[in-house]
């Protein structure tokens, strides 16, 4: 039976555009499908799906999401930014973003870091993923975006994983030696995300100049990208758009438009 005190998450979130917007779920197919159904349906900007666990979570690439039953955050915005379908990007990054600076606040350590565009990882040779953000967004015919569903994954307090993830999976609490509140952790993110929102309306192009700053993996990381055929370089910071940039093997550069970005 879960213990979320979903109450408690709605009330400190007052002054938010998330304010009285969270809903709460024991089981669900998937969060990021149900914000879309709601869209679809004419629901506001602002609503919040948490569930304790997800039997279809989604992962990008169209990877699974194991989401361990009350062990982990698993969360979807659903939002309506004025913004072009160019720039669905920014909305992955700021989540990112604040995903840090809420776990920073909640756990008092910075140990997390982004692995561009959209993982929250722990450590170095081998980094493991604690996190991961899915952002699935509908556009009107003229290229602007009608809405966007920001889905969220952070493992919090998961001891164990299946097989397939030892090796590349990490949780909050494996690292950090105590257990992370659901409800604390989904504050902190929400409050912050409502700042990145109101960032996005005033100055949405310094969100790439930022990621530059928090993230190790921009600039100057060594990594094997799982584009094309395939290939090796180091990172060289984001182009206007906020893909990546690589300094490849062979001399030449390349533009990463789709993740797959592996450290060597």
């Amino acid at each position: 039976m879960s213990g979320f005190d979903l109450q408690a998450v709605n009330d400190a979130l007052q002054g938010t555009i998330f304010h009285g917007k969270v809903q709460h779920f024991t089981t669900i197919g998937s969060t990021n499908v149900q914000a879309l159904a709601d869209a679809q349906a004419g629901a506001q900007s602002g609503q919040v799906y948490i569930a304790d666990e997800q039997t279809a979570g989604r992962g990008r690439g169209g990877h699974t999401w194991h989401s361990e039953p009350d062990r982990g955050l698993y969360l979807t915005m659903l939002v309506r930014p004025a913004l072009q379908s160019s720039d669905v990007l920014k909305l992955s990054m700021i989540t990112a973003l604040a995903a840090v600076e809420a776990i920073a606040e909640v756990t008092a350590s910075r140990i997390t870091d982004i692995r561009w565009p959209n993982d929250l990882v722990i450590g170095a040779n081998p980094a493991r993923k604690a996190g991961g953000i899915l952002t699935e967004a509908v556009s009107t015919p003229s290229g602007e975006l009608r809405h966007a569903a920001i889905g969220i994954g952070i493992n919090l307090n998961q001891l164990e994983f299946p097989k397939e993830l030892a090796a590349v999976a990490t949780s909050l609490r494996r690292e950090l030696g105590a257990s992370v509140s659901r409800e604390e952790l989904a504050i902190a993110l929400l409050s912050q995300m409502d700042k990145e929102f109101r960032q996005l309306d005033q100055n949405g192009s310094e969100v790439f100049d930022r990621m530059e700053r928090k993230s190790t993996w921009v600039r100057g990381k060594r990594v094997h990208v799982a584009e094309e055929e395939g290939y090796t370089g180091k990172t060289a910071g984001l182009t206007t758009e906020g893909l990546l940039r690589i300094h490849c093997d062979d001399g030449t550069e390349r533009v990463v438009r789709h993740g797959g970005v592996r450290e060597l």
